[in-house]
């Protein structure tokens, strides 16, 4: 078994997870699906209008991807892309970015700066990798620890726009104020998209039902984990 999938088996048996996995599920099937629908219209609402340019973030937070063996996909190659015409706007710009790996192997942080550098980003640019995260969530708790004060503004959160609206979720929910930045120029149209999207909203109703069922039963340890 990979370490990714080791990781994504291990969140499957945390029994919080479970806990609020059957909480969302109940609550999906007995609106008979309609409690799912506004995280569907939401997620490809924020898909569809997230702008490619941003504007007020101090720093950038750009978020890695699964990469096999260093192999660079598709989504992965649009994000770096963004990323680099970004930094040849507004060099000044600070970078965070986020991904860890699996032992022996070069992590998402650090596959990240080696394509940036490759596309042209300057070896003094200001970067900082964060290596030990291996989910979204993760991504964000420790960019919040390892910036510290460093962030007394906005930040910008860079990934496809179909990752966009739990990325904004949960830095929101860890108290960052921010905004959005798509690697496409727009939403692409094609049925692998649409999985996406759909695979998304269900993660987003998840996470947003059982982070409101904790605050509803005043369950802290549940809390301490998304907020």
């Amino acid at each position: 078994m990979s370490s990714r999938a080791h990781h994504q088996f291990a969140l499957f048996r945390d029994r919080d997870v479970l806990h609020t996995g059957i909480v969302a599920l109940a609550a999906c099937v007995l609106s008979a699906g309609l409690v799912y629908l506004p995280y569907l219209v939401h997620v490809v609402r924020t898909a569809r209008r997230a702008p490619c340019a941003p504007h007020d973030g101090s720093h950038l937070l750009l978020f890695g991807k699964h990469a096999p063996k260093g192999r660079v996909d598709g989504d992965f190659a649009a994000r770096l892309d963004r990323a680099a015409a970004l930094w040849r706007e507004h060099p000044q710009r600070r970078f965070v970015l986020l991904g860890g790996g699996p032992q022996g192997e070069p992590t998402e942080a650090e596959i990240a700066q080696r394509e940036l550098l490759a596309r042209g980003l300057s070896p003094d640019a200001p970067m900082q990798l964060e290596s030990g995260s291996r989910d979204t969530l993760q991504n964000l708790r420790n960019a919040r620890q390892m910036l510290g004060d460093a962030v007394r503004g906005r930040v910008t959160l860079l990934s496809n726009r179909y990752h966009l609206a739990r990325c904004a979720m949960f830095a929101r929910q860890l108290g960052f104020d921010v905004e959005l930045c798509a690697a496409e120029p727009s939403l692409p149209l094609r049925p692998r998209t649409v999985v996406r999207l759909v695979g998304e909203a269900a993660y987003l109703c998840w996470a947003d039902i059982g982070t409101r069922w904790a605050r509803f039963i005043g369950n802290d340890r549940m809390l301490a984990r998304v907020t």
